[in-house]
């Protein structure tokens, strides 16, 4: 099994009263309630949790795009990823945005991605989401009826921008160029592998079929609710004769670990509560613009993860309703890693996106839960699936050929022109040959 460690970067620091005083976190939330100087610390803070992740063994680091929220602070995780590339050194950069559709040209996604990949060494995954409905259709302004469609188009164009070994012309209905013309192109030949993040859109279980792409779905109910989602998706598989291989799949689960299970309750109970009330709380008008769902998903009765049917299902859940319900998996790693077995067996999956930070946790708390997880959960879990091949993984340069970044001298020798000279640059130009 693989383990990427998700982070959704939120604003830890909302009001108490925040449910009661605003409508929501999402497009119209108040900005004098950020400061940026908070938001400084908040962005060194959750890249220094990611990078640990990657000292910590896990297989990928997942980001993802939102848009004038304080639920996550990343409008573009490609600036999160460029950080990250440069600050590790072993697992993937699982980019689960860009929302292509909101992308004019979509070929600047076919760019940055292609840079992020050779950066890295080949250790992108490109996530190509939708985007919520308050992101792309009250934020960014989209047509909510047309979206789906302008979302294919700049799906086609990407996938062709990093294929076609020739300049060629784009004569779509969104997106018209004379000249396409990829440079850089991706490390990873033909492409980074794809992954098509959703929230129970069945149409999508169709799409990620017809290309080959990973499935991964984005939920915050838990693992108990996903298995109506899950069975729909591998039963689509299934009518098409694609394998069931676990590793077309990804699933995100909250996950918190303690020395025991009453422990897990005093650490992490009120950062759950945070994270399900403040940071969820969206205004039902932004949740679901008409036309954003189409007809075969509402009526395969899939909801919105967000917007007031998200919230009855919550409300009035305390710390043990939300583990026996599954929309966390939490306690000691015992607990833990026996109920997670469980989970990704009854889904299918192979990829598990972890979340370990949510709401309001704190830097240490976050590390405590990472390390033990890592150490006393991970291992046990590594043998599911081990009979399948993961096709929906990077294949990055070996460690021998990536570059390594120059340390950082203070002491270097200054030219007498007042330039400086850069000791070692020949050496570093040497090694990435």
């Amino acid at each position: 099994m693989k383990f990427t460690w998700f982070h959704l970067m939120p604003y830890r620091y909302l009001p108490e009263d925040f449910t009661t005083r605003y409508r929501s976190v999402w497009v119209d939330i108040p900005r004098d309630l950020y400061d940026p100087k908070v938001g400084h610390r908040l962005y060194n803070d959750y890249l220094d949790q990611l990078e640990f992740a990657d000292q910590m063994g896990f297989d990928g680091l997942g980001v993802n795009e939102h848009h004038q929220n304080a639920y996550g602070l990343m409008p573009s995780p490609n600036i999160m990823g460029a950080a990250l590339a440069r600050r590790t050194r072993k697992a993937n950069l699982v980019i689960l945005g860009n929302s292509i559709a909101l992308y004019n040209p979509p070929v600047r996604v076919a760019e940055e991605f292609a840079m992020l990949d050779v950066l890295s060494g080949g250790r992108l995954v490109a996530g190509f989401p939708v985007g919520t409905s308050m992101d792309t259709n009250f934020c960014y302004g989209e047509v909510p009826a047309t979206l789906r469609e302008k979302y294919r188009e700049a799906h086609d164009l990407i996938l062709k921008a990093w294929s076609e070994k020739e300049m060629f012309a784009w004569n779509g209905k969104f997106t018209k160029l004379r000249y396409v013309n990829l440079w850089p192109k991706p490390l990873q030949q033909p492409r980074p592998p794809i992954w098509i993040p959703g929230g129970g859109s069945i149409e999508t279980w169709d799409f990620c079929a017809e290309f080959g792409h990973q499935y991964s779905f984005l939920s915050y109910f838990g693992y108990i609710a996903a298995k109506k989602v899950a069975d729909g998706y591998w039963n689509v598989m299934a009518k098409k004769n694609k394998p069931l291989n676990p590793y077309a799949m990804g699933f995100a689960q909250a996950v918190m670990v303690a020395e025991t299970d009453e422990q897990a309750e005093r650490d992490y109970a009120e950062h759950m509560d945070y994270f399900y009330n403040r940071c969820l709380h969206v205004y039902q008008g932004f949740a679901d613009a008409p036309g954003y769902r189409t007809e075969s998903t509402i009526r395969a009765g899939f909801l919105a993860q967000v917007g007031r049917a998200a919230a009855l299902r919550r409300e009035g859940l305390k710390w043990k309703d939300f583990i026996r319900e599954g929309y966390i998996i939490a306690g000691s790693p015992k607990t833990v890693r026996e109920r997670l077995r469980e989970a990704m067996k009854s889904l299918n999956c192979g990829h598990l996106m972890i979340l370990q930070q949510l709401g309001s946790m704190p830097p240490e708390l976050v590390r405590k839960n990472t390390e033990i997880f890592a150490t006393e959960c991970m291992p046990y879990l590594r043998d599911l699936w081990s009979d399948w091949e993961d096709h929906w993984s990077p294949r990055p340069l070996p460690e021998a050929e990536r570059a390594m970044p120059a340390q950082l001298n203070l002491n270097f020798p200054r030219a007498t022109n007042g330039n400086a000279v850069h000791a070692g640059n020949g050496e570093a130009r040497a090694a990435a040959k």
